[in-house]
């Protein structure tokens, strides 16, 4: 079964997103960017809030840029034709290869474990990776904590009521501080 997977960069005191609404702060490094493209090899299929989707939009044409390098370049080769599910009450019409959720996310995640396809499952967004939370439904969680105190803003997961266990995956440090935490939940 394919596996859902959660993975943001988060300010080392919990926040995706500061309380001024910046988030400039996790631009990659190259070596964290590399991180990510290789990470990206692995999703089949990414969910994306509307926020998300619309920050995202910009790699849909992005290979037109002249000026972006060759990492650049090979990320939006990959995220380009992967295909997305985007939550949104807003929307109307979603670009590229997305589509808007013709349900609720678990019964999206349902369908999408039930489909032949290869590749994780992953989740983007706050709101959404939250509400994929509280209803159990992530089997991951890969936080980039980047070594920054921002106060506040939205945070990696609300608080919600239940406990949740996880079994440490892996960690990797990055020369920029940056250090990976991968997460399984026990079950």
């Amino acid at each position: 079964m394919r596996s859902v997977t959660y993975s943001m960069g988060v300010s080392l005191d919990g926040y995706i997103v500061g309380p001024d609404g910046e988030f400039d702060w996790t631009a990659p490094d190259e070596e964290v960017f590399r991180f990510w493209i290789d990470d990206l090899r692995q999703v089949g299929v990414h969910l994306l809030g509307r926020r998300l989707y619309e920050t995202m939009l910009y790699w849909e044409t992005a290979d037109q840029d002249p000026s972006l390098d060759d990492s650049m370049l090979e990320w939006a080769a990959l995220w380009k034709p992967l295909p997305k599910v985007v939550f949104s009450t807003t929307l109307s019409a979603v670009e590229g290869n997305a589509r808007l959720a013709s349900g609720g996310l678990a019964e999206e995640i349902e369908r999408l474990r039930a489909e032949p396809g290869e590749g994780e499952i992953a989740i983007g967004g706050a709101t959404l990776a939250a509400e994929a939370s509280a209803a159990g439904l992530i089997d991951e969680y890969r936080s980039m904590v980047h070594p920054v105190l921002v106060g506040g803003g939205v945070p990696f997961l609300p608080r919600h009521e239940r406990r949740v266990d996880l079994e440490l995956v892996g960690t990797r440090t990055f020369s920029s501080g940056v250090v990976c935490l991968h997460h399984r939940v026990a079950r």
